[in-house]
């Protein structure tokens, strides 16, 4: 019996293999079902790909790619400002608790107005789309309405959202015209935003997540870090915040708490096996333990960490740890939407971080021995690794995987082609314009 495929797309692929480890296949049929998962792989050696392929052609559902066309899979984005999107490459010269006074609340406020809102989401969402990036952890503003539109645009254009009603309650380190007005109206509007979400979902096929999102350290109060942590355990929801991403945070937490940031998010029940932590790029070795027991994730985010992170975040020695790690734009702090320039500049940074920086220092004292990385590592990372981070069964183009996909074009195409001369190119060159069709639970979204 042929069994009929909701689609089918005939070509080349690749995927993660692990860590370090892309697979490559020439030629396959990638077959979806009706619920946007990948049921079937076939490979030309099979006896049932001349049958399968026929009757796609038949039903007009096969996509035949080009040959100089690849399917990869979707990237997930690990850390998204979602309203910061407006001051994308903006005053990245400035302290962060300078850009955040001066440039990011300002802008944030103004999330009060939903038509504002709506015009920036959709806009956002579209783009993040049009660069691969299938799902996204977006931290929203302390406007539920606001964040609700964010929902919608992810709906609307097919997007997988894991989104956060930001917390910010603390006077001392946040403006009087944006913060929480105590802790439980922090707390109160959380729960409400998760509730509002889920009816939002009765919806769609494409759900949408709710995330605890205590902005960071110190723009909470304990109570309300408190009252986070128990609506994370009462509700079982993902958890994000940013953690020693700078001297500046880092600081402040063992100055207040005498603890480091870390320790204090885990005081709290904010550090589970769901939470995901932004930058990290001063965390200790203590505390890669302390992830590792509580089953936390990084979200490595390269482009903003040369900017506000003062220091590279060393990947292979969180990968050592068995830490799990995904990618993140960082948008704003990040000035580009695309997770290819981002896995571009983690193998430069940890290039960096292994040859060193400081030319009067002699050669064996200058950098981190066996730091750098591989475009495989950050290709994992931009795939597998966020998956990971998110419970998602998806990062991979395999059976039994959510049909999150690409499809990139390879321009440059003079080279002899082996596969990973292609792999490398394709990691290196590609832009916006050469992502032909993205996929998101099976539908085209692009």
């Amino acid at each position: 019996m042929i069994i009929s495929y909701s689609k089918i797309i005939e070509g080349a692929s690749f995927s993660p293999l692990s860590q370090t480890e892309v697979s490559y296949q020439a030629q396959q049929l990638i077959c979806l079902d009706d619920s946007g998962y990948i049921a079937h792989v076939i490979e030309p050696s099979d006896s049932d790909y001349a049958s399968v392929k026929q009757t796609a052609q038949a039903n007009d559902t096969l996509t035949t790619l080009r040959p100089n066309q690849y399917l990869l899979p979707g990237f997930i984005d690990l850390h998204v400002h979602a309203p910061q999107w407006p001051n994308a490459g903006l005053a990245l010269d400035r302290p962060l608790n300078e850009w955040l006074d001066t440039y990011t609340f300002p802008l944030e406020a103004k999330y009060q107005d939903l038509d504002f809102a709506k015009s920036v989401y959709n806009n956002l969402v579209q783009e993040l789309l049009a660069n691969g990036t299938t799902t996204v952890l977006y931290f929203g503003t302390i406007h539920n309405a606001a964040n609700l539109e964010l929902a919608k645009a992810c709906i609307q254009h097919g997007q997988r959202g894991f989104i956060g009603k930001v917390a910010m309650d603390n006077p001392d380190q946040t403006p009087d015209y944006y913060q929480d007005a105590s802790a439980q109206v922090a707390v109160d509007q959380t729960e409400q935003f998760i509730q509002q979400l889920g009816e939002l979902n009765q919806t769609t096929n494409l759900k949408q997540t709710p995330v605890i999102t205590p902005r960071f350290v110190p723009s909470c109060t304990p109570d309300s870090l408190r009252g986070l942590g128990d609506l994370a355990r009462k509700y079982d929801l993902p958890v994000q915040s940013h953690c020693s991403e700078s001297d500046w945070e880092s600081g402040y937490a063992l100055e207040h708490y005498h603890m480091r940031d870390a320790e204090v998010l885990d005081h709290y029940g904010l550090l589970t096996d769901k939470a995901v932590m932004a930058h990290g790029t001063k965390l200790t070795d203590h505390d890669y333990q302390l992830f590792k027991k509580q089953g936390v994730a990084v979200a490595h985010c390269p482009i903003s960490n040369v900017y506000f992170g003062n220091a590279v975040l060393p990947v292979k020695r969180v990968l050592a740890h068995q830490v799990k790690i995904g990618l993140g734009t960082d948008i704003s702090g990040g000035y580009s939407p695309s997770l290819y320039q981002n896995m571009r500049q983690a193998v430069m940074s940890s290039r960096m971080l292994q040859d060193g920086v400081d030319n009067q220092l002699p050669a064996d004292k200058r950098g981190v021995a066996d730091s750098a990385i591989s475009v495989k590592t950050a290709f994992y990372l931009a795939t597998r690794g966020g998956a990971e981070s998110l419970h998602l069964q998806t990062g991979k183009i395999a059976e039994g995987y959510l049909a999150d996909m690409q499809v990139v074009s390879l321009q440059n195409d003079f080279q002899t082609k082996t596969s990973d001369n292609i792999f490398e190119k394709l990691m290196y060159q590609t832009s916006k314009a050469d992502i032909d069709q993205v996929y998101v639970q099976g539908e085209r979204v692009k």
